[in-house]
C-alpha cells in the first residue's frame, strides 16, 4: 500500500501516548482469535519452528545488528571446525521483507511468498522483517498508515524478533497474527499466538509498553530503515538489497524473475552459490 497520502497517517508518540497504548497492550478484548495460520501447512512450519528453536538454544545467544531489527544466528557468516582447522567461511544473502501490520498485501506476501520460500532457504538468508510508515520530529514519535492500532501491531511484531531472534520463531508468530490482521492488537490473538509459538506474552507487553519506549524505538528504527531503502509500499520484498518483487493492491508487480516460491528459492540459491564459490 502506497503511503504518499500522508495526511491519513495517525500518530503514535512515545510519551504521551504510551499510556494508551499500554491499556491497547494490557486491556484486551473479548474475540476469541481464530485458529493460528500455521494449520494450513498440517503442522509442517510449527515443526520447523520448534525444532530451529531447539537447535537455537543448543547454539548460544543470537545476535543483534545495530544496523536496524536484522536477526541471524552468528551468522551471516559461518566457520565450520574440522580436522586442519576452520573452514572457508559461508556468506548469506540479505533477504528483507518491508511490510505495515494491518495490510491485507501484507498477508498475503508473507503467506504465499515468503514464509514458504524460507522453509526451505532459511540456512542460506540473513533474514529481516521491517515496516513501512512514517517518523516524526515531535517527541521522537512515528506514524502508521492504519492507524495506532496498526503502530502497536508492529512494535509487537518487532519485540517478538527481538526477544526470540530465531526467524523461524518471530516470523511464524507474525504470519499468525497477520492471518487475523483486522483484529490486531487485541489480546485475545496476541495471547493465542504467543502460545502457538512458544513465547511468553507478559515479555512481549512489557516490551511494548516499558517505560523506556522501547517498541517505539525499535519501531522507529525499523521505518528509518525502511525509508533509508526507498520503500513506500507493502509489501516489498528485497534480495541482496535489491526490490525483488512488490504486493500491492492484491497483485504481484515489478517481479523480475517471477513471484513463485520457486522463482524466489531459485534466486537465493544462484547468489548463495555464486557468493560462496
Amino acid at each position: 500500500m502506497d503511503e504518499k497520502n500522508h495526511s491519513s497517517l495517525h500518530k503514535a508518540r512515545p510519551r504521551r501516548d504510551r499510556r494508551v497504548l499500554l491499556k491497547l497492550a494490557v486491556a484486551g478484548l473479548s474475540t476469541l482469535a481464530g485458529l493460528a495460520w500455521l494449520r494450513a501447512y498440517s503442522g509442517s512450519l510449527a515443526l520447523w519452528s520448534y525444532r530451529s528453536y531447539r537447535q537455537m538454544e543448543n547454539s548460544g545467544p543470537a545476535s543483534i545488528s545495530a544496523e536496524g531489527t536484522q536477526f541471524s544466528r552468528p551468522g551471516s557468516e559461518i566457520a565450520i571446525e574440522s580436522l586442519g582447522g576452520l573452514l572457508p567461511s559461508k556468506r548469506r544473502v540479505p533477504l528483507e521483507a518491508h511490510i505495515m501490520s494491518k495490510c491485507p498485501d501484507s498477508k498475503d506476501c508473507l503467506h504465499d511468498l515468503v514464509v514458504p520460500a524460507m522453509q526451505q532457504i532459511h540456512d542460506k538468508v540473513d533474514f529481516t522483517l521491517s515496516y513501512i510508515g512514517r517518523t516524526t520530529d515531535e517527541d521522537d514519535g512515528v506514524e502508521c498508515k492504519h492507524g495506532p492500532s496498526e503502530c502497536l501491531g508492529n512494535m509487537i511484531e518487532l519485540c517478538a524478533a527481538q526477544l526470540y531472534p530465531s526467524p523461524q520463531m518471530y516470523l511464524g508468530f507474525t504470519m499468525c497474527l497477520t492471518r487475523d490482521y483486522e483484529e490486531i492488537p487485541q489480546r485475545s490473538l496476541v495471547e493465542d499466538c504467543s502460545l502457538e509459538h512458544g513465547m511468553d506474552f507478559d515479555r512481549l507487553n512489557e516490551c511494548v509498553s516499558s517505560d523506556d519506549g522501547n517498541g517505539v524505538a525499535l519501531l522507529r528504527t525499523s521505518i528509518e530503515r525502511s525509508a533509508n531503502a526507498s520503500v513506500q509500499i507493502s509489501c516489498t520484498i528485497r534480495l541482496d538489497q535489491k526490490k525483488r518483487c512488490v504486493r500491492d493492491g492484491g497483485e504481484w508487480k515489478d517481479c523480475e524473475g517471477g513471484y513463485r516460491v520457486d522463482d524466489l528459492v531459485r534466486d537465493v540459491n544462484e547468489l548463495y552459490d555464486a557468493a560462496n564459490s
